[in-house]
């Protein structure tokens, strides 16, 4: 084959590619303006169903938990992240690092149906232990999305902080820095992109996240996964690609700007 016949090949291989990966969700986009009560059938353009939509308590009211849910999450996450990832990062050898390693690690490789399972045990038996928690809701949601999240966070930590120039932090105390000045002033941001990428992480992790809040959620504490997956169940409705489509708009719209910024900040550098 010749090298033009073979860079056809490639630009066909690569075009079927995204077209199996996005196609789908153009189609989801546009039967989101579909007039018709009935998903598989085109019934004229309509915005009548964001409309439904924005009227549907159950479905606003399980994604503002969500959001709160995620960001509380995210913030968590990425305290006790980046304190696992420096202790990693920063201190060689001590005791049981193996098994803090393998306990951070963990939370990556195993299944959700796992975690959650074992979180939900947790929680019965420190209920008839202890009282606590009564019942499940968004205290035990948050606590096993902040438990799974750190794992993320505590390895984009680790990473960064690892390649981080001990020198400067060095600079610092010899001019008279304390430690937690110079933590703060120098070190802190030096893993500012670090933190960013692990608490946007951790944040989606949780908004997405449907097999563990399965598990550990009770009444009143559906998560807009949770409400989705319900619905999807007894067959899709065009709220629901009106719905998907709204976040697939906010997920474009972040990616855009964060590569708007990237290249301004390119163009000044």
């Amino acid at each position: 084959m010749s090298r033009a016949g073979s860079r056809v090949a490639l630009y066909c291989v690569v075009a079927g590619g995204f077209a199996f990966l996005y196609l789908p969700l153009v189609v989801l986009v546009v039967f989101s303006f579909n007039a018709s009560k009935l998903v598989s059938v085109w019934g004229g353009w309509s915005v009548g169903w964001y409309a439904e939509l924005f009227r549907n308590e159950q479905v606003l009211s399980a994604a503002w938990l969500s959001i709160k849910i995620a960001i509380i999450n995210a913030t968590g996450a990425t305290l006790l992240g980046t304190m696992a990832g420096l202790a990693l990062s920063r201190f060689g050898r001590f005791g049981g690092r193996l098994l803090f390693t393998g306990l951070i690690a963990a939370p990556l490789v195993m299944p959700d149906v796992i975690i959650g399972i074992s979180l939900l045990l947790t929680f019965v038996s420190m209920e008839q232990l202890i009282g606590w928690p009564v019942g499940r809701g968004v205290d035990t949601i948050l606590i096993a999305h902040i438990t799974f999240s750190t794992a993320f966070v505590a390895v984009v930590v680790q990473s960064r902080a690892s390649g981080l120039d001990l020198s400067i932090e060095e600079a610092a105390l010899d001019l008279g820095a304390r430690p937690l000045t110079a933590f703060l002033l120098v070190t802190l941001p030096m893993l500012a992109p670090a933190l960013a990428s692990g608490w946007l992480l951790a944040f989606t992790l949780s908004l997405d996240d449907l097999v563990i809040a399965s598990f550990v959620s009770g009444p009143g504490s559906s998560t807009l996964p949770m409400v989705i997956f319900s619905k999807v169940r007894l067959g899709v409705s065009p709220d629901i690609n009106a719905l998907a489509t709204l976040l697939i708009g906010s997920v474009a719209l972040a990616a855009g700007a964060a590569t708007w910024l990237q290249i301004r900040r390119m163009n000044r550098g």
